[in-house]
């Protein structure tokens, strides 16, 4: 079974520096991928150190000596809406390169897209509409605050969703002035070799936006160890970000993080069971499971948890397995071989740590690829690896609870605090779970929709601090507070004697 190449595909992916496509000085190359085969189907410039020190040296000089930080919001706001029109004209290419790298149904692909672009409408427009703090005591005192751009921005992304979810840091950290360095996942390469094209149409000047392709322990170990980058901006998996804490120390960098996750989907006996059916299945099996923020342990009251399971059983079986560019897939290929087997590894310790109630193994019809059976377990106990540890595919355990109180001991039970789902018709309860969850972001009989002027992030192992909204604005600007006497300073003469 194949899949057509998308139209417009480079020759080959290479760093973009200062306003050029280039290779690596070294040379050096790796291998990409397609899902659905695990052929080479492009090579990409492997970053090192030279490639990241170039690229910081650009982004230095361009925030030293450019425009950019100098400009007026408005003006940066003009641009980033440019930015936003080109990303949006461009929205079946970009959907066919995500699909087709990533593995992800081109359905799915297509909203990634779309989302890329408001996000940087969203911060275009938040910059011209953000006030700051000022302070006054009547006859004696002004106090006000000046944000100021910090400098080159080290952006670190992940390879699910990778265009929009570089689009998330690119979007605040360009707004507010800075110049970036952006270090993409090595797995999906493909879409965010657009981003060059797309700001030098835009208009943003040379040097402002670098992106370095390559490996974490190469590229990526050093944008985060150059004592020229302030600020690193991080989303993957919870060992790295503690690697990435480490080797920031140091320098004492601002850190942002957003990591890994074991959601809990909470379902109540008095919920509505259709509606959580739905919003359950797709919270784990959309994206191919491979998302933070999926609800992967879905816990259900007792007393209607035979019908759930049998209900969420039958629907797993029916999801679509298909090609990525099938417009009628709902899941399609696991990004890479490594992580296939990773994700494949964790199917089969789930068959002695729960009753295996869909899939299992892989789909039929395709013997070769990434392809992954949705997979449910059932009657899971808290202790199991599978329940505990975060998978990134489209397996959920599901486990039964009696009481309130058990519900939330079994919810906040991991190492992870990022998301939570709550199912209920019951108001005061619904706030005061929510409240008492350990979770960054809580849903409460909803599913993942999500406003940008809200704050992103995890607690526990799930994160470092939050981004979106004001809090990106807070992170990606010093907060310099400006003091101004009105009347006659009075303090002691020190030294002046009687």
């Amino acid at each position: 079974m194949t899949q057509e190449k998308p139209a417009g595909l480079p020759d080959k992916i290479r760093h973009f520096i200062d306003g050029k496509d280039v290779d690596s000085v070294g040379g050096e190359e790796f291998e990409v991928l397609n899902p659905v085969t695990n052929e080479t189907y492009i090579m990409a410039a492997s970053g090192q150190k030279a490639d990241i020190d170039l690229a910081v040296a650009a982004a230095k000089r361009a925030f030293e000596e450019g425009p950019w930080p100098k400009m007026r919001p408005r003006e940066r706001s003009r641009i980033l809406h440019k930015v936003a029109d080109i990303v949006e004209s461009r929205d079946e290419q970009l959907a066919q390169f995500e699909s087709f790298d990533s593995g992800l149904p081109i359905t799915q692909a297509k909203g990634q897209a779309r989302r890329a672009a408001e996000n940087f409408r969203f911060f275009a427009d938040l910059i011209v509409a953000q006030h700051d703090d000022t302070f006054k005591v009547p006859g004696v005192q002004i106090n006000y605050v000046n944000r100021k751009p910090i400098g080159v921005a080290g952006l670190i992304t992940p390879w699910n969703t990778p265009f929009m979810l570089e689009s998330w840091k690119l979007g605040p950290a360009l707004a507010t002035g800075n110049t970036v360095v952006l270090k993409p996942a090595e797995f999906t390469p493909l879409s965010a070799s657009l981003w060059g094209e797309i700001f030098r149409e835009a208009g943003v000047p040379d040097g402002v936006f670098n992106l370095v392709g390559g490996f974490g322990e190469s590229a990526g170990d050093s944008l985060v160890k150059h004592p020229d980058v302030p600020l690193i901006s991080f989303t993957g998996e919870s060992r790295t970000g503690q690697i990435i804490f480490g080797n920031s120390a140091p320098f004492l960098k601002g850190l942002s993080m957003e990591l890994g996750g074991k959601s809990p989907a909470v379902i109540f006996d008095d919920a509505d069971l259709d509606t959580a059916l739905d919003a359950t299945v797709f919270g784990v099996f959309s994206l191919n499971g491979e998302r933070c923020t999926a609800g992967s342990r879905i816990l259900v009251q007792r007393g209607i948890y035979d019908e759930f399971v049998e209900r969420y059983a039958e629907r797993t079986k029916n999801i679509v397995v298909g090609l990525p560019s099938d417009p009628k897939t709902e899941v399609g290929a696991i990004v890479h071989p490594e992580h296939y087997e990773k994700v494949m590894s964790y199917v089969e310790i789930g068959k002695s740590e729960g009753r295996l109630i869909a899939g299992g193994g892989r789909p039929e019809g395709f013997p070769e690829g990434n392809f992954v059976a949705p997979t449910a377990f059932a009657d899971v106990a808290p202790d199991a690896r599978i329940f505990q540890e975060e998978i990134f595919g489209p397996v959920v355990a599901i486990t039964p609870f009696d009481t309130e109180e058990e519900a939330l001991e079994l919810a906040n039970n991991t190492k992870y605090g990022l998301a939570a789902y709550i199912w209920t018709s019951d108001l005061k309860r619904a706030h005061n779970f929510a409240h008492a969850v350990e979770a960054g972001m809580v849903w409460l009989n909803s599913n993942n929709l999500r406003d940008l002027r809200t704050p992103f992030g995890g607690v526990k192992a799930s994160g470092l601090g939050h981004e979106g909204g004001y809090r990106s604005i807070d992170f990606y600007t010093d907060q310099q507070a400006v003091h101004i006497t009105l009347g006659t300073a009075h303090f002691p003469r020190f030294g002046a004697g009687n």
